[in-house]
């Protein structure tokens, strides 16, 4: 009788293509590790590019910026002395860094602080002109998350948080086994990406 191989290999390819993808996404993880340590000015020119600014302290070293806005969620610091050996090197958009934003900063100061924002926006009625970052995101089910500076006669008077959610999308996803419980991974996708939107992972589980 054929039934038992035919039906062995119809439920034994959907653990396969699950095994795939789940190969496929740890994969991704590994390309979007933190950078490891520079030595040199060098090395950090060779792995990042031009940063998008250089920062000179009083000291005679420099601080190389590498911001990934507005797209991205990081902004790679380089310290570097007169030499090129790298000082010290951190994440200007981690949350630590960004509780360093204090009322009466100058534009300028936050600037060098957090590093090139994503974009500026004015409001009129409440005289403030916000710049904004993308940040981590703290939930996995938002497409964005901004950190925001609120500035009045170019001082900072607040910080806020804001979320992006997703609106237009579409979602796929692989059932795994029979019957229930299943799981799988989704894909959303707000149109108009890269102009629009973002692209984002969403877990999904059912009964």
């Amino acid at each position: 009788m054929n039934t038992l191989p035919i039906t062995s290999s119809l439920f034994r390819w959907p653990a396969r293509l699950a095994l795939l993808l789940l190969v496929a996404a740890l994969s991704g993880c590994a390309a979007f590790a933190p950078p490891r340590p520079f030595t040199t000015e060098a090395e950090a020119l060779a792995a990042r590019g031009e940063p998008t600014a250089r920062w000179p302290n009083e000291d005679g070293s420099t601080v190389l910026e590498f911001a990934t806005q507005p797209y991205g969620t990081t902004c790679l610091m380089v310290e570097v002395d007169a030499t090129g050996v790298v000082l010290r090197q951190w994440d200007a958009l981690a949350a630590e860094n960004l509780a360093r934003v204090k009322v009466g900063m100058t534009q300028d100061e936050v600037r060098r602080l957090l590093g090139q924002y994503r974009s500026i926006q004015r409001f009129a009625n409440s005289g403030e002109e916000v710049w904004d970052w993308n940040v981590p995101k703290d939930y996995y089910d938002v497409v964005a998350l901004r950190f925001n500076v609120h500035f009045v006669d170019s001082k900072v008077v607040r910080t806020s948080q804001s979320y992006e959610y997703p609106r237009d999308r579409w979602m796929f996803g692989v059932g795994v086994g029979r019957g229930s419980p299943y799981w799988g991974m989704g894909w959303g996708h707000r149109w108009g990406y890269p102009w629009g939107g973002y692209p984002y992972w969403h877990p999904w589980w059912g009964w």
